[in-house]
């Protein structure tokens, strides 16, 4: 089980969860969801980079990657609404236990982004 316990891991997680969304909409033929996924991992790389400080390195509890597996072999809409679903989760579960408000607010407009 793959912990998110630390500010960096939670956004290294994110960061990757967006590139692999980008590729499979790209896969798919679908570019605007694939820029999409992609504007949102730029966004969330700048906001690693500007909040690396020491208070983002006090450990997150509740987190874990096993809870945020993206199945990106089904192309079908039951499949892409699985993946919308799970990373809008992922965002509404990390965002509240984030201790950066700037951060905090990143993670949050992404599940926005991702619910619709």
């Amino acid at each position: 089980m793959a912990s998110l316990n630390t500010f960096g891991a939670v956004f290294t997680f994110a960061i990757e969860l967006e590139t692999r969304l980008s590729a499979y909409y790209s896969g798919m033929g679908d570019s605007d969801l694939a820029k999409a996924a992609d504007k949102r991992r730029k966004k969330l790389e700048r906001v690693r980079r500007e909040n690396v400080v020491e208070i983002t390195l006090e450990p997150i509890a509740g987190l874990s990657a096993d809870n945020y597996a993206l199945d990106l072999s089904d192309g079908s809409e039951v499949g892409q609404a699985a993946a919308v679903r799970t990373a809008a989760q992922f965002y509404r579960d990390a965002a509240p236990k984030i201790n950066v408000r700037a951060a905090q607010r990143a993670l949050e407009r992404c599940g926005k982004e991702h619910a619709g």
